[in-house]
Formats: structure tokens, C-alpha cells, sequence
């Protein structure tokens, strides 16, 4: 049986992934993975969304259980992936499996015909535009 926490994602967040999938010429596993969390995801507004959840723009530190190794990441839009050395995307396997997880909180998430199990070590809020 998969392993699915409960996730909170901002409601802007939300609606801005859903504008990326709606532009999207098909859905692959990713994306229908992440049109799943979507849906099943406790939405919140941004100012109410706890410190130590996965947010777009957010940084951080993950571990993959098969590979037993640890990435830190931030999570972001494709078209900001130029402007973050250590970027991953949204809608990369492993980013679309981080959002709206929190610090200790692990998933079961399908990557290429298996499942992978990410753990969340720790995370580091989006910086606040100005």
C-alpha cells in the first residue's frame, strides 16, 4: 500500500500549477500523480500555510530510501530553473512528490514504473518577495 500524508499547499500555488497543467499538451504519470495531489491536498491561504511545509519557492532537504542518498533542493516553476543552480521542478518526478509535505513526512511516489520513497529532513520557507 502507497504511502500518501496529508499535504496543505496556499491556494496560489494551487491555482498556478493548474494554469501549468491546463497548458500542457498530454498528462503523463507525473502529472497525473500530481493532479492527484492537487485534489486530495487541505488548501490553505499563503499567509496561513505552516513554516515547515513544502511551498513553491521553498528549499529543501530530502532523502530518496532506494538510493540512500540526500538531495537539497528548491522547488520551482520550469521556466525558473535558470535562476537556481540546485532547482528542481514542480513537475520533475521527485518535485512534483514534494509539495505540501512537511518536515518529517515521507511518500511513496511512482517514478518510472516503481515507487520511490522520499523523506523529508527539512525545509526552508520561499523567501518573501519584495
Amino acid at each position: 500500500m502507497q504511502n500518501k500524508p496529508d499535504i496543505i499547499l496556499s491556494a496560489a500555488d494551487v491555482a498556478t500549477i493548474e494554469r501549468y497543467i491546463e497548458k500542457m499538451p498530454h498528462a503523463n504519470e507525473q502529472v497525473l500523480a500530481l493532479e492527484d495531489e492537487l485534489a486530495r491536498a487541505k488548501v490553505v491561504k499563503h499567509q496561513d500555510l505552516p513554516s515547515d511545509v513544502i511551498a513553491m519557492g521553498s528549499r529543501v532537504t530530502f532523502r530518496i530510501a532506494e538510493l540512500n542518498k540526500e538531495f537539497s533542493k528548491t522547488l520551482c516553476y520550469p521556466e525558473q530553473l535558470a535562476n537556481h543552480e540546485d532547482g528542481i521542478s514542480i513537475f520533475a518526478p521527485v518535485g512534483s512528490a514534494l509539495i505540501g509535505l512537511r518536515v518529517g513526512q515521507s511518500i511513496d511516489w511512482p517514478l518510472n514504473g516503481s515507487v520511490r520513497h522520499v523523506e523529508i529532513i527539512a525545509v526552508s520557507p520561499a523567501p518573501v518577495a519584495a
